[in-house]
Parts: C-alpha cells; sequence; structure tokens
C-alpha cells in the first residue's frame, strides 16, 4: 500500500469520509469512483455486512456497508450516504460511507500507527492521520475482506 512505503518527506494524498462520527481516510490511488447511493439488489445467504450487487455502468459490483464489517450501530442512509467504488485484493467493490468530505494532502511525517488498545480490530487500520486538531483513521482497506469473502465476492460479480 502506498502509505506503508511513504517516506517522512512524502505527501499522501487522501479521500476522507465520515462513518458514524469518526473520520477515515482512503489513499486516492485506491479510489476509481464516488457515487450517490443507488437502489441495491439484496442477494440471500451473503455474510450481514453484505448489502447486495449495483449495476455500475454494465458491470456487477458487490457493496459492502463498512459500518456493518466494523461492528458499528446502522443507522439510516441519507442523501450525504455515498458509495466508494474501490480495488480491495484486485477485486472492485463498492463500500458504503455516511459521507465523503474532502481530498486532503498529508504529509507521512503525520501519520502514527494505531495505539495498541484500539477498539476497532486493529488489522483494518495502517495508522492515525492527525489533521490540525483532527485525528484521520487511515484504513488498510485490503484487509476488510478475508481472502474466502474477495473470492466469494468475485464469483458474484461473475
Amino acid at each position: 500500500m502506498e502509505i506503508k512505503e511513504a517516506t517522512v518527506n512524502q505527501e499522501l494524498q487522501l479521500v476522507i469520509f465520515r462513518l458514524a462520527q469518526e473520520e477515515y481516510a482512503l489513499p486516492i490511488t485506491r479510489v476509481q469512483e464516488i457515487n450517490r447511493l443507488v437502489p441495491i439488489t439484496k442477494l440471500p445467504q451473503t455474510p450481514a455486512f453484505m448489502e447486495g450487487i449495483i449495476n455500475l455502468r454494465g458491470r456487477i459490483i458487490p457493496v459492502i456497508d463498512l459500518r456493518k464489517r466494523f461492528g458499528l450501530t446502522v443507522s439510516e442512509q441519507h442523501e450525504d450516504s455515498r458509495i466508494i467504488i474501490v480495488e480491495v485484493s484486485g477485486q472492485t467493490v463498492g463500500i458504503i460511507v455516511d459521507a465523503v468530505t474532502e481530498v486532503i494532502r498529508l504529509s507521512s511525517a503525520n501519520v502514527e500507527p494505531p495505539p495498541p488498545t484500539f477498539i476497532l480490530d486493529s488489522k483494518y487500520i495502517h495508522g492515525v492521520g492527525k489533521v490540525d486538531n483532527r485525528l484521520l483513521i487511515l484504513l488498510e482497506i485490503d484487509q476488510v475482506l478475508t481472502s474466502q469473502e474477495t473470492i466469494a465476492l468475485k464469483q458474484l460479480a461473475g
């Protein structure tokens, strides 16, 4: 991942999004596009965090809800909710977030490893970015799905 290879003098370009009351970040190079919510086709016998599939310009894209994946309180989706299209372990996936707020540049010197007592499973977290008085949780997007889940999503997308 680009963040791990960053040196002290590098700037990271990050897409910032909200999930619950926290701000998360992904490297912009991992984001293919950001879309408003569209109707999602539910599929039977899929994991609880799997919302279903969408048709994105003729491509079938599996969609997961990050709130459910991270065990956060599930809330109603609203007009600010978005589907971020990302590549996870070679698979194109949509992730539902509460809102996409901005794109920023952050010096890699302002990124620290996650604290050892982090509430979320730390495998999902690359680090914590410091921007003014804000903290950003930098996601390790390839760890959001297990290898078995990635294989299952590839089969769904056909």
